[in-house]
Formats: C-alpha cells, structure tokens, sequence
C-alpha cells in the first residue's frame, strides 16, 4: 500500500455519514485533523501526506460542511466533538492525536474534554479562548462570513472579498479553496463561528490534562491574541509560533505546520 496516497471514505455513524479522507499506513498512530469552518478535510489536503509518512492521518468534514451529514438537532461544539468520538468508532480507532485549526481547535477542546481516554495528544492551532468576554464581544460584531445570495452574483465576490485581507496576495488558490467550501453551505456559514461563540470554554478547559501544543499564527489578528490566554490555562502547554502564519495556515505553510506537528508528536515516543 502507498503511504503517501491520500484516500477518501464515507463512515456510517448514528446521524447518517461522515466523510473523511485519510493517509499513511492503518497501524500507524492515528492522528485526527479538525478543520476551521466553513472549510472541509480539504484544509489539510498538502499536510496529510506529510503527516502520513509517520502516522495514519485522517482529515475528517466537520458533522454538516464538505460531505459530511449535518445533525438533526443542530450544531454545537458538544455535537460536533461527539460525531468526531463516533467516526473514531466507526474507524476502530480507541485513541489518536488530535489537532484543530481555528474552530476545529475548539472541537479539540472539548473532545479531549470530554472523551479524555481518547486522545493522545493535543494540538490547538489559531483556537480562540471562547471565554465570557470573547462571548460578550462576539454578539456585537457582525457576521464574518454570512453574505445573502444575489440575483447577480455578487455574493460571489463579497465571500472573497471578506477574507481576502486575512489571506496571502500572492495566494488566491487559498481563497478560492474558501469559496468553494463556503459555497456548499452557503445558507449556514455561521454555524461554526455562533457555536464557538456559544461554548463555555472556561468550564471545560481544566479537564485537559493531554500533553497539548499551541501553534500561534503571528498574522492572525483573529486568534494570534488568544494564544496566550490558552497557555495560560493549560500549564503544560507548549508554544510555537509560525510568523508569516495567516488564517489559512495549514494550507498556506503545510509543511510548517505538519513539522511543528511531527515534533511535538515524535517527542518522547
């Protein structure tokens, strides 16, 4: 079997499918990838191979963006981190690494949080510290991705146009990926943000007692400031920061990222 083969599956779960693609060999360590929203297992395309050389990498679509069934009760960060504790199941997988980039950092959370026996270690990329304040602060911003359809098309150009300065200018393949993911959910780009806006970190964050990494994106202006608050809170944390890191950082420097990830895996195995 090719290793370096990125593979793509369905997996029966009691809320119907979660879709999911995977690389490395199946006895390998599993490591499970969590991905911002409203982005899909494509986030971690070019890191999946990478990781794969030493692990069973498994990039799964978050329960209701990229091919993956939506909930019937809706979402929350709760939901969310038990479809991920169901497609472990589906795959036979007792225990994986896992790691998350922006809400799929928060999914992380409460994954370990509530399912300690099940995760190794723990990487939190660009995750926000959804405490009271940043709940209170959230409610009086706008929407960040939500844009209404138009007879024109001009959604189109409104859904690049918010994140592109968030995003590298010699990059618009990243953008681009963005809008395609964003278009399959066009009528729910909140979810992710609203649920991350809604979970009560404060009150789950002291469950973690996994080894955890923090990645800080230094150009992130969105979650680069929160870097320190979740240190903070898990005193075991280990920091590294990736300066020209931007919102889309595991697909803008993959190989940056899967190596900070391959360190903090590889130490004391």
């Amino acid at each position: 079997m090719n290793s370096a083969l990125v593979r793509c599956a369905y997996a029966d779960v009691a809320h119907g499918q979660i879709h999911y693609a995977e690389c490395g060999l199946r006895g390998a360590p599993a490591v499970l990838l969590l991905h911002q929203t409203p982005r899909s297992w494509t986030e971690y395309r070019a890191v999946l191979p990478l990781l794969g050389a030493r692990y069973r990498a498994i990039a799964m679509d978050t329960a209701g963006f990229g091919a993956s069934a939506p909930l019937a009760g809706g979402p929350s960060i709760e939901r969310w981190a038990a479809a991920a504790a169901a497609l472990l199941d589906a795959l036979g997988i007792e225990r994986a690494h896992v790691a998350g980039h922006h809400t799929g950092g928060v999914i992380a959370i409460e994954l370990a949080a509530a399912y300690p026996a099940r995760v190794g270690k723990l990487v939190l990329s660009s995750t926000p510290y959804s405490d009271a304040p940043f709940r209170r602060e959230r409610a009086q911003r706008p929407a960040i991705d939500e844009v209404a359809i138009r007879p024109d098309g001009t959604h189109l150009a409104e859904l690049w146009q918010r994140r592109q300065p968030y995003y590298p200018p010699e990059r618009p393949d990243l953008l681009h990926a963005f809008v395609c993911d964003a278009l399959k959910v066009i009528d729910r780009l909140e979810e992710g943000h609203r649920a991350v806006a809604s979970y009560r970190m404060e009150e789950r964050i002291a469950r973690i007692t996994q080894p955890v990494l923090v990645i800080r994106a230094g150009r992130d202006p969105f979650a680069a400031p929160h870097a320190q608050a979740i240190c903070e809170q898990l005193p075991q944390a280990r920091l590294v920061e990736i300066a020209d890191g931007m919102v889309p950082l595991p697909d803008q420097l993959p190989a940056a990222f899967a190596q900070a990830v391959l360190d903090f895996l590889d130490a004391d195995r």
